[in-house]
């Protein structure tokens, strides 16, 4: 009796990944061993990627947040500290958002705090 082996479903399997993998370089894009290791590194960075992206943009509205107080005479954590105390429940990104593109309105919670 012939061995079976379902190669309709090994072969949908490898095409399958190397479509995903069209546009890399040299044999990352056509060889199935590179390719399947590439895609899988790939898969790796991205969820990594993820979790950095949130700290990336958190670290960025802290700077911006920082710059537009220094204008004002205050620190960041000056900053933070009043907006705590005072109870004004803002995030960093509204915050930042505002510094960057409604200075006036930045400023008025910065009087109000101070």
């Amino acid at each position: 009796m012939p061995r079976s082996v379902n190669h309709v479903a090994s072969k949908a399997r490898r095409t399958r990944i190397l479509k995903k993998t069209k546009g890399y370089f040299g044999a990352r894009k056509n060889v199935w061993t590179v390719a399947k290791n590439t895609y899988e590194k790939g898969l790796t960075y991205a969820y990594r990627d993820r979790k950095n992206k949130k700290r990336n943009f958190r670290a960025l509205w802290i700077q911006r947040i920082n710059a537009a107080a220094r204008l004002y005479d205050m620190s960041y954590s000056q900053l933070m500290g009043a907006l705590h105390k005072a109870g004004i429940e803002i995030n960093r990104k509204v915050l930042a958002d505002l510094a960057m593109n409604n200075p006036e309105a930045f400023k008025a919670i910065v009087d109000k705090v101070k």
